[in-house]
């Protein structure tokens, strides 16, 4: 059916309804490249002229109340494809793509895990007690609790069946070294007071974050870091699920840098990061604390 330009003009008038789903061709879905529409003259959108290749002129579309606006692509921020950045031109990646999400996934479900003591008659974990829970603050590298998998935030509800809810840290403390050397039983939530965020490095590798002793202090504009919903005021706690506690801003920018081009960070509010370091020097969260990266 053959359509005059006049009925044309009418359905480009009407509400078109936004695809809350468009193509997976790139951030705005219907952008092929920086290079924009096929055939198109104006970069990253089509002129009115060149709509579905009918010569639309001005006085046209002013005699059907159609106001023409003219974009400056260059304003439009697409990333380009470059080493650094993979060729589908996403700012926010794709999540479930993401090694380092796996690794970092924050999941807040319980589960069960037998210990033991190591040759030093210790399992190598340190509780901190905030709002009654009892909370891990500190896995030693190499240690029982390291290679059972606890994580540093992980909320220890059992031990030895006897529920631990409001008991004082050294009452913790005290179960464990009266425990057996085997078969000691855990039962865990995983890390409540955090979560993960993932995202994508900008064409020179940057990300869109500031930190300052490893608290994130400020996020850049229009970064992957303000898409995403990263926060200041927060301290950054894993990068791709490996533990930064303690390491200096350096250790911490140099694992960053090295991370890949999708990122996954875990993170806590700083007050409760405060609480949690309570005691403990910066020089035993260094040395001390498991920096390995988890297996998947």
């Amino acid at each position: 059916m053959v359509q005059s330009q006049t009925q044309l003009l009418d359905q480009m008038r009407a509400p078109v309804p936004y695809d809350l789903h468009p193509p997976q061709t790139g951030i705005y879905g219907a952008l092929q490249s920086s290079q924009g529409f096929k055939g198109s003259s104006s970069g990253l959108y089509p002129s009115m002229n060149d709509f579905m290749g009918l010569d639309i002129t001005p006085d046209m579309l002013a005699s059907n109340n159609i106001v023409a606006v003219k974009y400056d692509s260059s304003a439009v921020a697409v990333p380009s494809a470059s080493a650094s950045t993979p060729s589908h031109g996403m700012i926010a990646p794709l999540s479930g793509q993401s090694a380092g999400l796996q690794r970092g996934m924050v999941t807040q479900g319980i589960r069960e895990m037998v210990l033991c003591k190591g040759t030093n008659g210790k399992v190598g974990l340190r509780c901190q007690a905030i709002s009654k829970g009892i909370f891990v603050s500190l896995v030693e590298s190499g240690s029982p609790a390291a290679l059972a998998g606890l994580r540093f935030g992980d909320q220890v509800l059992q031990v030895n069946d006897i529920v631990v809810a409001g008991f004082s840290m050294d009452k913790v403390h005290d179960l464990f070294k009266k425990a057996n050397v085997n078969g000691i039983r855990l039962v865990v939530r995983d890390r409540p007071f955090e979560r993960c965020v993932t995202l994508h490095k900008d064409s020179v590798g940057h990300v869109g974050f500031i930190i300052k002793n490893g608290q994130i202090t400020s996020l850049v504009k229009d970064s992957s870091a303000a898409r995403n919903g990263l926060l200041i005021d927060h301290n950054l706690l894993e990068v791709n699920g490996q533990n930064v506690v303690g390491l200096k801003d350096k250790e911490v920018v140099r694992i960053l840098d090295g991370a890949g081009n999708s990122i996954t960070v875990t993170i806590m509010p700083n007050f409760l990061y405060e609480h949690m370091i309570k005691n403990m020097s910066g020089s035993l969260l260094k040395k001390a604390m498991d920096h390995s990266i988890p297996d998947l």
